[in-house]
């Protein structure tokens, strides 16, 4: 093929450049290769926002097109991540602190039916992160380039899609960084409140009840804290208070296990099932414990043999299903052991007279304290890169003050919304269930609308964006309706 202006194929010349990507529930960030490419059949080349580029291709690739370029191997990693490294980054990706609220959630389903629905959900993110996955595989292929993003999968599948939703591409590249900024947002103002609720608790039982503070003051009190850990910028620095946060939510959750296996009530003194209308509730809830399809993709473009991602039994496979049995677990257990007294979070039900219960919640506090941080990090670049243009000429004063301000209005926010259930339903249904269910399976649709069985692979994707869709509409209208409710009622 010959070169026009210069311009080399990305196989033959291009120098693969480092790209952030979103490790959606640990707040880091994991470093991938991505690279300038263009189409090799007509040569367009259309730049994109980060600096990469996606083709311009006039129809799906088919097979024989793809040639003999594996992305696997032109893949080149400083330090590639082996099996066990990548299972471990992955449980660690999915575990975060939605597993303190799984026992909430099993409260708006019921003992046996929460079970149910748990493994259920578990297993439709499982195949949506499939799905995703064998998506950006089939991409990388088509446009040869080693790697793609979450959001570059979607640009790159609308591209290569059907004429009339090739305009859409940037628009859907758009759509899931704005969702994945929206979604870690309210995880930080999630945490703000999950804190300070913990050390309320805490203090009010040294204190005498006249003196018990509102918990939007415990929330303000917090803002200097939380600039001040959030000025730093460089992720490197933030390791030290993962590997701390980590111990502690180990710890924390051990000596929870042990409140809740003891005194266990009999089965038959729980529902096995609740009012239906309480299921948009747990929706939201279990999905925002159990979504992590954005540590997906970096996980993945890390392996040292991404073949072993998915597969039976795969890193995936195996992951998932530590990551479901410890959620359903910690969901049956907590459910079990206190029943409609069931808080927000569990360790909130834990006993406030007794050190070791004290213990646990200011663990759990100081460990989602520093979680912020990194959780924090990610949106901040996504949004920085989108507007460091703006401020050419000082841009260190202006990117300490978009990060001042964006920590000030997530307390704002928790403040305005002092509920800890519905905030984290809420920012499940809406932005887990477009980012883990509806744009997967759009992009799988696009991507393989060429592809012999189109048949089945139409309704089972027309299913998993209504079952996504459903749970969206009616998880949020629930949220919104609980969070008022209780606004109204608390004032």
């Amino acid at each position: 093929m010959s070169h026009k202006s210069g311009t080399v194929p990305l196989h033959e010349a291009c120098k693969p450049k480092l790209i952030a990507q979103v490790d959606q529930k640990k707040g880091g960030v994991n470093t991938v290769v991505m690279t300038n490419y263009k189409c090799d059949k007509n040569e367009v080349t259309v730049p994109s926002a980060n600096g990469s580029t996606v083709p311009l291709v006039d129809s799906a690739r088919r097979d024989e097109e793809l040639g003999d370029y594996d992305p696997f191997a032109n893949r080149k990693l400083d330090h590639p991540t082996s099996d066990l490294d990548t299972l471990i980054h992955l449980l660690k990706g999915s575990l975060g602190s939605g597993i303190l609220a799984m026992p909430m959630a099993f409260a708006n389903a019921g003992l046996f039916f929460g079970l149910f629905c748990t493994f259920a959900i578990g297993l439709i993110c499982t195949y949506c992160v499939h799905v995703l996955v064998k998506s950006a595989h089939a991409l990388c292929r088509r446009n040869r380039v080693p790697a793609l993003g979450y959001a570059e999968v979607a640009e790159a599948a609308f591209l290569a899609g059907p004429r009339a939703v090739r305009q859409w591409a940037k628009f859907a590249k758009a759509m899931i960084n704005l969702f994945l900024v929206i979604d870690l947002l309210g995880c930080c103002c999630v945490y703000v409140l999950f804190v300070a609720e913990n050390i309320k608790q805490v203090v009010d039982n040294y204190t005498e009840k006249d003196t018990h503070q509102d918990i939007k003051i415990y929330m303000a009190a917090l803002l200097p804290l939380l600039i001040l850990v959030n000025l730093i910028r460089n992720l490197k620095y933030l390791s030290p208070l993962s590997m701390i946060a980590n111990i502690l939510v180990a710890t924390g959750m051990g000596i929870t296990f042990y409140y809740l296996i003891s005194e266990m009530p009999a089965l038959d003194e729980r529902p096995f099932i609740v009012d239906i209308t309480k299921l948009p509730k747990f929706f939201g809830t279990a999905i925002f414990a159990l979504e992590g399809i954005g540590v997906v993709m970096p996980l993945e473009n890390n392996m040292k043999t991404p073949t072993h991602f998915i597969g039976c039994p795969g890193v995936l496979n195996t992951g998932m299903s530590v990551v479901v049995m410890l959620y359903a677990t910690t969901g049956f257990l907590g459910y079990l052991r206190y029943g409609q007294d069931t808080m927000g979070s569990i360790t909130l039900n834990l006993p406030q007279d007794e050190i070791l219960g004290q213990s646990v919640k200011l663990m759990i506090a100081v460990a989602v304290f520093f979680t912020y941080a990194l959780q924090f990090y990610v949106p901040m670049e996504i949004i920085w890169k989108s507007l460091k243009s703006l401020f050419v000429k000082r841009p260190n004063l202006s990117e300490y003050s978009i990060r001042i301000s964006l920590v000030i209005l997530t307390v704002i926010i928790a403040i305005l919304v002092p509920d800890l259930e519905g905030f984290i339903s809420l920012v499940g249904a809406l932005c887990l269930s477009m980012l883990g269910l509806i744009f997967p399976a759009i992009i799988d649709l696009i991507t393989f609308y060429e592809k012999p069985g189109l048949k089945w692979r139409l309704p089972k994707n027309i299913f998993l964006i209504l079952f996504g869709f459903v749970g969206f509409v009616t998880g949020t209208y629930v949220s919104i309706q609980g969070i008022i409710e209780k606004s109204s009622s608390s004032s």
